[in-house]
């Protein structure tokens, strides 16, 4: 922390831990409860457990509906479960329209359609001081005592898998929220329409993938990488875990989209926002079949690393040399925006 406070972003990860770490562990039906690197809370309903997760949409307005119900399942399947419930608490600027509010809706019902969840509840207002529109979602699924997976289950020697690339959602959000911006800086405007379509296209759902994913392998643990990116993800699984990894960097599917947005705007891909992109650890004697299980569904999937014991710590090789793996303080969505606010 620096003397004006904590950047935009996500608290520091050891920062929050320390945070959690205070909070009273009183109800022994509370599964997996508040800490690092974890998804969702999960708890005992006896026959099942309830999965539940919160988590708000900051950066994007465009689609933000859309993003709201589909980052909050990506974390209900990555504990094993299935989303089956989503509340969300809709906060708007003074003076919206009511055609703006009325595809905010639509946007919730749809994506919620999209993947088999019943919109259950919540609140909307008109908040004073907003100059967009934020929406703060709660999902809720349920999963059998046995079929629980959480980012704790990493061990060493297991393969990291990751699907489709980065990173989908910053690049989305960055051509969506700045294309002006990127045509003045040289970005053809074909590349923009396509990170545009990829909330859809390969899309920031990770819900199938997930499925297929635990039907073909026992998975070791899973991961939505979201603020932060993928070094950021790696690391809250490190952290969930208790251990540490290697990265191959040639290995990391960078799409061509991204690296063109990102180049254009001086950002790291590696810290930006990557929903749609899923983290899988699993035996390396599994990997193969996974890598098999999702290309024979039309996911790509790369192995890029592996997970190391804790003293080995986190490293990223690059051209054969190691360096330490990278650390973002907030997201690269959120430092191109604090630059134009400067």
């Amino acid at each position: 922390m620096n003397a004006s406070g904590f950047p935009v972003g996500k608290l520091p990860a050891e920062f929050l831990g320390a945070l959690l770490s205070r909070l009273p562990k009183t109800d022994p039906r509370v599964v997996v409860g508040p800490r690092v690197g974890e998804d969702a809370a999960v708890i005992d309903f006896g026959n099942t457990y309830l999965v539940a997760k919160t988590d708000p949409i900051t950066f994007a307005t465009d689609l933000i509906g859309w993003y709201a119900v589909n980052i909050n399942a990506n974390d209900i399947v990555c504990m094993g479960a299935r989303p089956r419930w989503f509340l969300a608490t809709v906060l708007l600027p003074e003076g919206i329209e009511p055609a703006a509010v009325e595809a905010v809706f639509n946007q919730l019902t749809g994506a919620c359609a999209k993947i088999g969840v019943t919109l259950v509840g919540g609140h909307t207002e008109i908040t004073y001081g907003l100059d967009r529109p934020i929406v703060v979602g709660c999902m809720l699924g349920e999963v059998s005592p046995d079929g629980l997976v959480t980012s704790a289950g990493a061990r060493p020697g297991d393969a990291i898998v990751i699907t489709k690339g980065i990173a989908i959602e910053g690049t989305a959000v960055l051509a969506r929220e700045a294309a002006d911006i990127l045509c003045r800086r040289g970005v053809p405007k074909a590349v923009i329409e396509r990170a545009r379509n990829f909330l859809f296209d390969p899309g920031i759902s990770v819900v199938r993938e997930a499925v297929i994913a635990r039907e073909a392998v026992p998975v070791t643990s899973f991961h939505d990488p979201t603020e932060g990116g993928l070094a950021t993800g790696l690391i809250e699984v490190a952290l969930a875990s208790g251990v540490g990894f290697e990265v191959e960097a040639e290995k990391v599917p960078v799409l061509p989209e991204c690296r063109a947005i990102c180049d254009a705007l001086g950002l790291d891909p590696l810290g930006l926002l990557a929903s749609g992109c899923l983290v899988i650890t699993v035996s390396e004697g599994d990997a193969g079949r996974l890598l098999r299980a999702l290309e024979a569904a039309g996911i790509p999937a790369f192995a890029i690393g592996r997970i190391l014991p804790v003293e080995a710590g986190r490293r990223l090789i690059v051209g054969g040399q190691v360096e330490p793996w990278p650390r973002f303080d907030r997201d690269e969505v959120a430092r191109f925006y604090e630059g134009l606010s400067v």
